[in-house]
């Protein structure tokens, strides 16, 4: 597939879309953090037909990107979180041949990147949620036709990854959210059986996952958004039958 190098802002006073620098790189299937210094950082993805080790920093004060240091690994449909320290840890995706089980994590005092411990599961199209202690949760996705229901928890402060409880199904390509009393709703995805309706709950407290109730519409390729009063709206999708223009509300 071809990416794209085109940026465009938004102005919510304005409501109104302008241009701004484009990246060194075109790329899809990225990630984008907002860094503490109010930078953002794009790292890895794919582009003509290949995985993307490079990175990019957009700095919003000049509207210009500087490539930054690149990733051991090249990798799209992985994930990226902003730990507590500040630090950008980058887990799993894949490039045209692997699915990695690598992690690494980016310094942006330095530019600089340094592997962390290995995931015991190599996986792409999973999530990775930050909780309340600075963990990061990582749930679900997949390794070419294998679909997971597994999720380990990766410590900032020892670098180290343990299991944690699966999940009741195997699931990609889903969404998480955390609510507002720390646990997090995983919704929808795609799984041995298809597209999913289902959504779970993980309780950081016990390590344990419940069911909860399903979406109206089984949805893979949506997104969720936590809203300012707790609830959690799920939008669009697909199942790969059609396309959604439904949202639905949790909580």
């Amino acid at each position: 597939g071809r990416g794209s190098q085109r940026e465009e802002l938004d102005d919510p006073l304005t409501e109104l879309w302008s241009n701004t620098g484009s990246m060194t790189d075109p790329r899809s299937d990225h990630t984008a953090s907002s860094l503490a210094n109010g930078k953002v950082l794009i790292v890895g993805g794919w582009s003509n037909n290949r995985a993307l080790n490079s990175a990019e920093v957009y700095d919003p004060s000049t509207g210009h990107w500087i490539q930054t240091g690149k990733m051991t690994n090249a990798r799209s449909r992985h994930t990226a979180s902003i730990l507590a320290n500040g630090k950008v840890l980058v887990v799993g995706g894949g490039n045209q041949w692997n699915v990695w089980d690598s992690a690494e994590v980016y310094d942006p005092s330095i530019g600089f990147w340094t592997k962390t411990d290995k995931m015991m599961t190599a996986r792409m199209e999973h999530t990775a949620s930050i909780l309340a202690n600075g963990k990061v949760l990582v749930a679900g996705g997949r390794n070419t036709g294998l679909y997971f229901k597994s999720a380990e928890l990766y410590d900032p402060s020892t670098g180290a990854w343990t299991t944690t409880g699966d999940m009741a199904i195997e699931r990609s390509e889903h969404t998480a959210s955390i609510l507002v009393d720390g646990k997090v709703l995983v919704v929808g995805g795609f799984g041995n059986n298809g597209a999913l309706d289902s959504a779970e709950l993980y309780d950081p407290s016990t390590g344990v996952w419940t069911n909860t109730s399903s979406m109206a519409i089984a949805r893979i390729e949506h997104t969720i958004s936590t809203l300012a009063n707790g609830k959690v709206l799920v939008a669009g999708g697909t199942n790969f039958n059609r396309y959604f223009s439904s949202a639905e509300l949790y909580g």
